[in-house]
């Protein structure tokens, strides 16, 4: 927000240097990011057009003595409204201004045009930077003093406000006026209201009705008939630049300029345009199309709030107006309204059209019905005076609900103790929240405190003392140590395992990425994950349609990460998330389960672009596999795989991660993603590995339960002894289960699978496995006669249990 020193002068004294009250400000939490200094307009000043003649070769030229406080100068000027005793912005050589045909800046250098010298230059509003005008020059006011650098004369100091949500009142000059107030002892006085209402009583010519109470509380329009449209006056038309808007005609820049008075939005309809004098404000129907003044034509829902006439639309209530009723140069009778329109529709009807506008800014945070009135009075008496006119007699009024008044709160004086720290008298209390424009009424150990119509965020006895605090000063609390017990520390173990779990990722040089709990279903859907189809819990008021519903999954967010990466990162693409998921138990159960997950992927080449060796492999399945186990070795734990099918993976390509010390516990999934899930991403690295854990259930391994208290196994000072087994069997036979029957035996202290073979010589259903089994005692050497032993009981599990056979080809 930025507020011209000027115009806030125009309701509360400055007192105190603009240092010192721009610290206030951001000490009593209305920062103040800078302080800006406009229109430098270096090497131009006011002059005076002494004399204006006929260019001797050019009819369209004229020449122009110019004084510029110090000498008379000849310039050639093609502008038309160019006139003798005219006060001008003159450019001296050397100045640089924007070039009015292609906007570039350029330094301005003596020039002869159509034979004649011209020693400066007369400047348009755009080539001083102002505005797009430059059909003619700029001319100033009679009393501007020739010789004044133009920065001096039109210059302005203003305030840079960074805002907090909720304090809408200080998105209005008024607002920061009387925050001023409070912060240095002085008054705030609000503009006049009263104007003269000479014409007939607007009952008689306008009507208003509203079908939609629930998103237009309040509704107040005037009428002014007669109007002359024109350019604002100088000093409208200045301020609204000052501020970064830019002029458009009399009443427009009217309704601009209270909005940032006062804070409320407001807007002109042609009357003459409106079907029967009538406005409706209601939903739209389906069906119903807006062309808006944007220039773009704008497809309805029953969730926008309309502003119609008796037969079609004719704005969106609070964001934007149409084109069809719009104020021109032609309109002689203007409706205007001041309305307040509910916050959480008006924002989302703004972010679903892809409009953002300074009134959509104000009514999302919520305005109170009262000010509507103070907004249209304010700026019906500022068009009557820039552009004539009668004002028809009263005002539309339509308010259905009266009931929402501003309520008191009720304050304890031992709440402020307690919350603060420190007691303050009951005067400087009772004078603080009066400078604040509240009502305080004192007794029985509590002050009962209407908050003024402006402030909508005090709604509660805290939001009271934190306006103590801040306008008496927090730096008036004193320090003081804590007074009650220091809270113990309490051990979270799933906390550290997961902390533990990000750090052993991160070394394997996994990057971690965060992203939103809100999605929406169809975001969920595209990674198709087993949770797809659960009632998913809905956000009541979300804050954009893309973020309507708590997460069931963290796979479709890594998958979105890994797609926006892969489009401009060519090496190795490792990446894990963890966080909550939010599974609803049904209605009336309670608080959803939340349990907290770990999802990762691995896509793209297993190492970076080396010189040494040739391109290198993708990463894969096995690559995920690896960081797996290394994971939950580094626990202690021994992981196992089962196979699995999932909509996310490619089929066959699945596995559940189980935990053989556990009774297979499963505790994640992992596998390759299904190509079909990867396009609806757009991720054409492939193939990519995906692995999921859920952090409880690994919690709850017994390895976990007694980690740092495992008994010490010392190595065995016997040799050991490896041996292959090449089997026959089953394809449909995990190696998992394979290779948990062979270490069962006592001898058998690891098997590892090394080869896999389907093909010639092996029959239809079947695969070759080739096993390495390492063999060791921990009493003596083994012989050859205990490896065979050992070797047949294993062979006979194998054939009894899995069906098995030793290959002999």
């Amino acid at each position: 927000m930025k507020v011209p020193i000027s115009w806030l002068e125009e309701y509360v004294p400055i007192t105190v240097p603009l240092e010192d009250l721009a610290h206030r400000l951001t000490m009593a939490g209305t920062e103040v990011d800078s302080i800006e200094s406009t229109g430098s307009y270096e090497g131009v000043v006011v002059g005076l057009a002494k004399e204006v003649g006929p260019h001797p070769d050019a009819d369209r030229l004229r020449l122009v003595q110019v004084d510029n406080g110090t000498k008379t100068l000849e310039v050639v000027c093609g502008a038309p409204n160019v006139a003798t005793g005219q006060k001008i912005a003159f450019a001296s050589i050397g100045a640089v201004l924007t070039d009015a045909h292609t906007g570039e800046e350029r330094k301005l250098r003596k020039s002869k045009i159509r034979g004649v010298t011209s020693n400066g230059m007369v400047c348009s509003e755009r080539e001083l930077g102002m505005s797009d005008e430059h059909e003619g020059i700029l001319v100033l006011p009679e009393d501007a003093p020739v010789g004044t650098p133009l920065g001096d004369y039109l210059g302005e100091t203003i305030l840079d406000l960074e805002l907090t949500p909720n304090r809408p009142d200080c998105l209005a000059v008024m607002g920061v006026a009387r925050e001023v107030a409070a912060l240095t002892g002085e008054t705030a006085t609000p503009p006049s209201l009263d104007y003269p209402e000479d014409g007939p009583d607007i009952s008689t010519l306008a009507k208003v009705e509203i079908e939609d109470p629930d998103l237009c509380r309040r509704y107040t329009a005037t009428l002014i008939q007669g109007v002359t449209i024109g350019p604002s006056p100088d000093w409208l038309a200045d301020r609204l630049r000052a501020i970064g808007e830019r002029p458009i005609n009399n009443v427009v820049d009217v309704t601009n300029y209270v909005m940032f008075e006062l804070g409320q939005p407001l807007h002109s309809f042609d009357f003459d345009e409106l079907s029967e004098g009538r406005v409706v404000v209601r939903r739209a129907r389906l069906g119903e199309t807006l062309l808006t003044l944007d220039g773009e034509t704008r497809e309805l829902t029953t969730d926008n709030l309309m502003i119609a006439d008796a037969g079609r639309p004719i704005g969106l209530g609070g964001i934007i107006g149409g084109t069809e009723s719009g104020i021109t140069d032609g309109t002689k009778s203007v409706l205007l309204e001041a309305a307040n329109f509910d916050g959480s529709n008006n924002r989302r009807t703004a972010s679903g059209f892809g409009v953002r506008t300074e009134a959509t800014l104000r009514f999302e945070k919520g305005l109170r019905p009262e000010l509507a009135e103070y907004g249209v009075r304010r700026a019906t008496k500022l068009i009557l005076e820039l552009a004539g006119g009668t004002v028809a007699s009263g005002m539309i009024d339509e308010w259905p609900d009266h009931g929402g008044a501003v309520q008191p709160v009720e304050l304890p004086v031992s709440g402020i103790e307690r919350l603060l720290g420190v007691s303050y008298e009951s005067e400087l209390v009772l004078s603080t929240l009066e400078r604040l424009g509240m009502e305080v009424v004192s007794g029985n150990g509590t002050y009962t405190v209407t908050p003024p119509y402006w402030r909508p965020d005090i709604t509660i006895p805290e939001d009271l003392i934190e306006e103590l605090a801040r306008i008496i000063g927090y730096e008036m609390i004193p320090t003081l140590g804590i007074t009650g017990s220091v809270p113990a520390w309490e051990p979270s173990p799933e906390r550290d395992l997961r902390e533990r779990i990000k750090d052993i990722l991160a070394d394997y040089g996994m990057q971690e990425t965060i992203s939103y709990s809100l999605t929406t279903p169809e975001a969920e859907a595209r990674a198709r994950p087993p949770e797809h189809g659960l009632e998913q819990l809905r956000v009541m008021n979300p804050l954009s349609a893309e973020q309507a519903t708590l997460r069931t999954t963290l796979r479709h967010s890594i998958l979105a990460v890994l797609s926006r990466n892969a489009r401009t990162w060519r090496g190795p693409l490792r990446m894990f998330e963890s966080g909550r998921v939010y599974l609803d138990k049904g209605e009336g159960v309670g608080l959803p389960n939340e349990p907290e997950k770990f999802v990762g992927v691995v896509a793209g080449p297993r190492s970076d672009l080396e010189w040494m060796s040739a391109e290198p492999e993708s990463s894969d399945f096995y690559d995920a596999k690896g960081i797996i186990e290394a994971l939950l070795g580094e626990f202690g734990v021994t992981a196992g795989f089962a196979p699995a099918e999932e909509t996310t993976f490619e089929p066959g390509r699945c596995a559940r991660i189980v935990i053989p010390s556990a009774g297979r516990a499963e505790i994640g999934v992992l596998g390759e993603v299904a190509s079909e899930v990867l396009a609806t991403f757009d991720i054409e690295t492939a193939p990519v590995a995906m692995f999921e854990l859920d952090v409880e259930a690994i919690s709850k391994l017994p390895e976990l339960q007694k980690l740092g208290q495992q008994d010490y196994t010392p190595f065995g000072r016997f040799p050991d002894s490896a041996r292959d087994l090449a089997l026959l069997i089953d394809d449909t036979v995990p190696a998992a289960d394979v290779l948990a029957l062979v270490e069962r035996n006592r001898l058998a202290i690891s098997a590892t699978v090394f080869d896999v073979y389907q093909g010639d010589a092996i029959p239809a259903g079947k695969k070759s496995l080739a096993v390495r089994v390492v063999y060791q005692a921990n009493d003596r050497t083994l012989t050859t006669e205990d490896l065979t032993k050992a070797e047949n009981s294993i062979l006979r599990a194998l054939e009894h249990n899995l069906g098995a056979e030793l290959r002999t080809q």
